[in-house]
């Protein structure tokens, strides 16, 4: 790349490999107006302390009313079909005081307590489904082990029941799959999650457990005034940030894990010891390096104000690029260098501030147990295809590998 020359955003080699593109942004436009695939314009953040900056300011709106040119009516902002769907009313779309009460609401589903009593939970599908590749020797370890996972663990969390979850997961699919169907598909997959949504809120009511689904109508019931649409809002948002994020989280660090066999071997050495403190400082490592949201979701100026040397007008849509500030050299030395063991790792992977991510201890924790345990498992996993052949899904805010092929001896099973 010349480095007099602005880089080309967002085309396949960028999917790829958008890491120089972010590099020559942070040095010479580190806050850029930029035209996006969809054609809106935004400004991209991508210094670690412009970042930070941004995340916390609460000048910057995340209730999509706020956008100048209401490009969210044409489904251009935000999470396909979440309008037509009326799923609107959720965490990452409203501003205080409504986001502090329902992130209150919500926050009890993800104590230390609760996340820690759904290890053994999380412990049975990750074995279970590698029970169910083991013994051939391969897999893509995205459909058949990343993309599972965190559907049937955040299915549990609300309280689907098990014989709706395979229903889930194949709405959870078409939405993931966007990039590659027409945009129609994914608003009926989100209207048939809303419908579903809205009925089991209903069956709920005659019938509470100790799930989040019920949580939020005991809630609403006992005067915290949650509407049945905030309530099938936050159960969808909880969906879509919770299984989408995981899933990259664990394809991209498997991916980088296989393509850094030094790192690896040191992870599964510690692992060997029956240590635990390498797995933790190297899942922050994997979120920082690759994590799996690339753009933190949009944020709209409420009013003038600057940021990174330049004056953003009141209604100017800023996407925070995560992944360019996660690997700026000012912060983290040697920040292209993949180093499990990093010890100042000040990450903004799951964001920062009142919209920091609230399922973060449940990602972190499937995160460890699902890459501890195929380590374990299948000790001399390799990578079965050219990492140059494997193609990454389209989409903004997100990034993830759509096939993660691998082999592995039987044995290891």
């Amino acid at each position: 790349m010349h480095p007099s020359l602005p880089p080309t955003l967002f085309s396949h080699d960028f999917a790829a490999n958008p890491y120089p593109a972010y590099a020559w942004l942070r040095e010479h436009e580190p806050v850029r107006w930029t035209t996006l695939p969809s054609g809106v314009e935004a400004w991209l953040v991508t210094r670690h302390e412009d970042a930070r900056q941004a995340l916390a300011d609460a000048r910057l709106s995340k209730n999509p009313a706020k956008h100048s040119l209401q490009a969210h009516r044409s489904g251009r902002v935000g999470i396909p079909g979440e309008r037509s769907a009326d799923l609107m009313t959720h965490l990452l779309n409203i501003d205080p005081p409504d986001h502090t009460r329902l992130r209150r609401l919500v926050s009890k589903a993800f104590t230390p307590r609760r996340v820690a009593a759904f290890e053994p939970r999380v412990r049975e599908i990750t074995d279970r489904l590698i029970d169910g590749f083991a013994e051939r020797g391969s897999a893509d370890l995205i459909h058949e082990f990343a993309f599972p996972l965190p559907i049937y663990a955040i299915c549990d969390l609300l309280g689907v029941p098990r014989e709706d979850q395979d229903d889930f997961r194949d709405w959870a699919g078409m939405m993931i799959h966007h990039g590659q169907s027409p945009r129609g598909g994914v608003g009926r997959a989100v209207k048939k999650m809303r419908g579903y949504l809205a009925e089991l809120i209903h069956r709920k009511r005659a019938d509470l457990g100790d799930d989040l689904i019920s949580g939020l109508i005991r809630a609403s019931d006992h005067g915290e005034h949650l509407t049945e649409n905030e309530a099938a809002a936050m159960a969808f948002i909880l969906l879509f940030a919770g299984f989408e994020t995981t899933v990259n989280l664990i394809g991209n660090g498997m991916y980088a894990l296989l393509t850094h066999p030094e790192q690896r071997a040191l992870l599964q050495t510690s692992l060997d010891r029956g240590e635990t403190a390498l797995l933790a400082s190297a899942v922050e490592e994997l979120l920082r390096f690759d994590g799996p949201v690339e753009i933190a979701t949009w944020r709209f100026a409420t009013e003038r104000l600057t940021l990174g040397g330049q004056s953003i007008a009141p209604g100017d849509p800023v996407l925070v690029v995560l992944a360019a500030a996660d690997r700026d050299a000012s912060r983290f030395p040697d920040p292209d260098t993949l180093d499990l063991a990093r010890r100042d790792n000040p990450h903004i992977a799951f964001g920062l501030g009142i919209h920091y991510c609230i399922g973060a201890p449940l990602a972190r924790l499937e995160a460890q147990y699902a890459l501890s345990a195929l380590l374990r498992r299948l000790p001399d996993t390799t990578l079965a295809a050219d990492p140059a052949a494997l193609r990454w899904r389209g989409g903004l805010i997100m990034r993830g590998l759509r096939q993660l092929p691998v082999e592995f001896s039987v044995s290891g099973g």
